[in-house]
């Protein structure tokens, strides 16, 4: 695993619970602007023991990148739920759910 797939890993870690973000966002935070589509890469990638909660993340406009009612969606939606977050339509309402991590977790967790 490089550099830029560990960077990513360590920040979708930091998502909490009944919160999502999306697939740029976390390019950013990782310090990859403009790499969405490798943070979707790395989720494809990534080993099950790692646990990371995929379903947090989402498209920029919060919608699902899983068909809607697809087997996958289905499981996206069941953990969502699981955690609060609802979703609507096959899409998560951003501004009320979305992360916005603070400064400090931004400096100290992040930046790693």
């Amino acid at each position: 695993m490089n550099q830029n797939q560990q960077k990513i890993i360590q920040t979708i870690q930091q998502i909490p619970a009944g919160c999502v973000a999306s697939y740029g966002q976390l390019a950013d935070l990782a310090g990859l602007p403009g790499r969405a589509r490798l943070v979707g890469k790395v989720l494809r990638s990534a080993p099950d023991d790692l646990k990371l909660p995929w379903y947090r993340i989402l498209r920029a406009n919060g919608a699902l990148a899983f068909s809607a009612g697809s087997e996958q969606a289905m499981r996206q939606i069941d953990r969502l739920a699981d955690e609060g977050v609802e979703v609507i339509r096959n899409k998560v309402d951003m501004k009320t759910y979305g992360w916005q991590p603070s400064l400090a977790d931004i400096l100290f967790k992040l930046e790693q």
